[in-house]
């Protein structure tokens, strides 16, 4: 059997919350006085909130102390939080479940592997609380993507070598880190654009064939 197991980035992958992101960062921007839009919000996926306060702040002067940097992250997350509310079961697309339906009823174990500490709120938010046979999230990681980390503790938590393991990732980071996990990658989304991946998937349910094809 080649593949084990899938393990799925979150945001971008099983659903969307890039307009929350957004608009919660715009605030943040606007209060700081600091210059944001869509390019820069870009270049925030996969990577963790302190590292994307730091790409906002690139261009502000003078420099925020950790104090004020403190403050913006929670306020930040607070607002994020706030409109993560918003989201129901209607947000997990048909496609999505109905692929990892398919997938969990041939054997295949499925886990989260997602930088985010807000990861089991949305879960919660999109009736999936209890659906994974494990959750690696920014809980339970000290390095974000493209640091291996988040995917060697999923695989860790499933007793299933990275070598069995296959990874859904929509930004650069995420496939760099499952790249560096030694787990074969396929790139969805905005993924698919660099290149860099194992396969690349048109749409979700291009993973049937990736998967079951090969066990």
């Amino acid at each position: 059997m080649k593949y084990k197991a899938i393990l799925f980035d979150l945001d971008g992958v099983i659903c969307n919350t890039d307009q929350f992101h957004y608009w919660a960062w715009q605030q943040i921007a606007d209060e700081i006085g600091v210059h944001f839009d869509e390019n820069i919000n870009n270049r925030l996926r996969g990577v963790s909130r302190k590292e994307s306060l730091d790409i906002i702040l690139e261009s502000h002067s003078p420099k925020l102390n950790e104090a004020e940097k403190e403050y913006y992250l929670n306020k930040k997350n607070d607002l994020y939080r706030g409109l993560l509310k918003q989201m129901s079961p209607a947000d997990l697309s048909a496609e999505v479940k109905e692929t990892m339906d398919r997938l969990k009823s041939q054997g295949i174990l499925l886990a989260i592997g997602s930088s985010s500490k807000n990861a089991r709120p949305i879960l919660k938010q999109l009736g999936l609380e209890n659906y994974f046979h494990a959750v690696s999230d920014g809980t339970n990681i000290s390095r974000s993507k493209p640091d291996p980390e988040v995917f060697l503790k999923a695989s860790e938590y499933l007793a299933i070598a990275p070598e069995f393991c296959l990874v859904v990732e929509d930004a650069k980071s995420g496939i760099e880190a499952a790249l560096a996990a030694k787990m074969d990658c396929a790139a969805y989304g905005n993924g698919t654009s660099y290149n860099l991946a194992h396969y690349n998937l048109e749409k979700i349910t291009d993973l049937l064939p990736i998967v079951l094809s090969r066990n």
